[in-house]
């Protein structure tokens, strides 16, 4: 083959250039390793400064076969509103996360607890009664309400707690909350005061109505209550209902008037 009739090849050859230092996949790689240390060192933070029960809490909480456990890390924070240091945690109680069956199990005892408090409490007046005078107790009615327990202390014809139409306290209402205040030594609940009247329109030349009457009675009782030695940051509210909630069927019974002393739950 002749010089004329030879193919003529032309090679072309690509350079690429590349980036320093190979390019930017190790910055990739070491983001990687530090986010994994990272993760290492909180899991071993973690393991430390949470109890044996904690952890099982997470790991129940995290776990595809318990939806929901009784002991678990759920709630508002972190482990169920606690801190990593608390030692009296919700999850330690098995009381984080539950289901309708544990707040149904933890109100049922929470309510068993109340009652037997209120047992207890009731027993210990009416101890203080009798010692104090057997005749004590026609004046006194206990029973318990949504809001806690009541003592209702109660007038009669004979025996009044005040003098009609007025809150000057008789000795009878002097000598009940005597007798109220030592029983309620070891009380730290709050309480809260309500007076009450019966049916008698009242109402005097100044518009001084029965409204008036029952919340000035229990001011009376809030004031000697006080000066008999019972903490008076405990009292939490005084009112009065005039004839509006009647402890009788008879809207003038004596028994409609009288104060009652709610013990919060």
């Amino acid at each position: 083959m002749d010089k004329e009739t030879r193919p003529i090849i032309i090679r072309r050859k690509k350079v690429y250039a590349a980036d320093g230092h190979h390019g930017g996949a190790w910055k990739v790689a070491y983001a990687d390793f530090v986010t994994a240390m990272m993760a290492f060192f909180l899991l071993m933070w973690l393991l430390n400064a949470t109890t044996e029960e904690q952890r099982k809490g997470i790991a129940d909480y995290f776990s595809p076969n318990i939806p929901i456990a009784a002991v678990s890390g759920g709630g508002s924070d972190a482990l169920s509103g606690d801190t990593f240091f608390s030692q009296q945690s919700l999850a330690k109680s098995g009381s984080g996360m539950k289901s309708d069956s544990g707040n149904k199990i933890l109100e049922e005892e929470l309510k068993k607890a109340a009652e037997e408090k209120a047992k207890a409490q009731i027993e210990d007046l009416n101890q203080a009664l009798i010692k104090e005078s057997a005749d004590l107790l026609e004046h006194v009615s206990l029973k318990m309400s949504p809001d806690g327990l009541v003592i209702e202390l109660i007038d009669s014809d004979d025996k009044p707690l005040f003098l009609i139409g007025d809150t000057t306290p008789s000795d009878l209402l002097k000598q009940l909350l005597k007798v109220v205040t030592k029983s309620f030594e070891t009380v730290q609940n709050d309480i809260k005061i309500v007076g009450h009247t019966d049916g008698r329109v009242f109402i005097n030349k100044q518009h001084y109505s029965n409204w008036d009457l029952s919340t000035d009675r229990a001011n009376t009782a809030r004031r000697l209550l006080i000066s008999y030695g019972f903490p008076y940051e405990q009292i939490t509210e005084v009112s009065g209902k005039a004839y509006t909630d009647p402890l009788a069927s008879d809207p003038l019974a004596a028994q409609n008037r009288r104060i009652s002393i709610i013990i919060l739950q």
